[in-house]
């Protein structure tokens, strides 16, 4: 039997082109687990997805009420910002979702967890730190840091291999969303010095 791993599933693209390429290149088995921390969106349309790129299971876990009492409260107590200013949005979460990712390892015999981070910034860390320390025995793998496609050849080779999309070369941006914010990045964001379109923003409205 293939060996199993389970991948943290936002239905995005990266993750839904790493539920390919694990199955495709490494000949593993990919259950997809979607977190709900509070992110919204019809999670059953997340499941199908996860199946129609090539898992074999498609999870989803509830965790809103254990995300907000455990690390959302404690951190709004704490006043908890990186320099002063950004809420963590992203960060407080990766903890809860290794959590469940952990134990739907465990309970499916699956010998790895996966993460769709790209090598850039700090949430491969987040993942794999939080890994180590739940379940030092259970390998990490990274696709699309290792595979090394841009975002560009990401949604290309999504295209070749007819994985539904929800980004397009024109809209490319990556958007991760929970209870606590909503952070977006890729596309004309990357810029420092271009300011962020319109139509990044989805919880305000302009003043003017």
């Amino acid at each position: 039997m293939a060996k199993r791993v389970v991948l943290a599933y936002s239905g995005g693209l990266d993750t839904s082109v790493a539920v390919r390429w694990l199955g495709d290149e490494l000949g593993l088995e990919v259950i997809a687990l979607a977190a709900d921390v509070g992110q919204g969106g019809d999670f059953e349309r997340v499941r199908e997805r996860a199946l129609a790129a090539g898992a074999v299971e498609a999870l989803v876990v509830d965790c809103r009420e254990e995300y907000a009492r455990d690390f959302v409260a404690p951190a709004l107590k704490a006043n908890a910002k990186y320099e002063g200013k950004y809420p963590l949005v992203s960060a407080l979460s990766r903890p809860v979702i290794v959590k469940h990712m952990v134990a739907a390892a465990r309970e499916h015999g699956a010998d790895a967890v996966a993460h769709g981070c790209t090598g850039k910034g700090n949430d491969q860390v987040r993942f794999e730190v939080s890994t180590r320390a739940l379940a030092p025995d259970l390998e990490t793998l990274a696709p699309v840091r290792g595979w090394g496609l841009t975002r560009e050849q990401s949604i290309e080779y999504a295209e070749r291999a007819g994985i539904p999309l929800t980004v397009t070369k024109e809209s490319p941006y990556s958007v991760d969303q929970n209870l606590w914010g909503r952070t977006v990045e890729c596309g004309i964001l990357e810029d420092p010095w271009e300011p962020p379109p319109e139509d990044v923003y989805e919880l305000t409205t302009p003043t003017a």
